[in-house]
């Protein structure tokens, strides 16, 4: 993967050799959003098979990789709030994937496990990758590149929200 590191053309009326911080076209974020976006939109119609979402997708990765997890260690694996992934494992229980029950160890805990047919599910999805990486026309070593790129902001972004607190 090539990163840029030449800034941004100057815009017109900015003094000479100036180059605007604040032009988007030189945003991580706007990057990183419309990449997101394109990405998930691109799963879609890989997804509607299993009748699921892109979260809901991942979640199943997290599940089908780990096995049984509690909610926090759940929403930890897909780096949200148990709150946010709560909602998205009482949509994967309505649709016979996961079954929710509060755990042996700590009542406290809220245990997610998959299913004979969340099980079942991981065969029908097991293509998905290789079709992404088809359809994209990427190789592995771009979407290694691509992946470490991505971990790098995320791991900077949380470190720098940790001092931040």
């Amino acid at each position: 993967m090539t990163v840029a590191t030449e800034l941004p053309a100057v815009p017109d009326g900015a003094p000479d050799g100036a180059a605007d911080p604040l032009a988007v076209e030189a945003q991580v974020c706007l990057a990183m959003s419309a990449a997101s976006r394109a990405l998930v939109a691109y799963y879609r119609p890989l997804l509607e098979p299993l009748g699921l979402t892109h979260p809901q997708y991942l979640a199943m990765l997290a599940l089908w990789q780990h096995g049984d997890l509690t909610l926090k260690a759940l929403a930890g694996h897909l780096h949200l709030e148990p709150a946010t992934t709560s909602p998205l494992v009482r949509r994967l229980e309505a649709l016979g994937l996961v079954s929710r029950a509060r755990s042996g160890d700590d009542e406290r805990a809220l245990a997610i496990r998959l299913t004979d047919r969340g099980r079942a599910m991981r065969e029908q999805a097991v293509g998905i990758p290789a079709a992404m990486l088809d359809g994209l026309r990427l190789d592995l070593d771009q979407v290694a590149q691509v992946r470490a790129a991505a971990q790098l902001l995320l791991g900077a972004c949380e470190a720098a929200e940790a001092r931040r607190s």
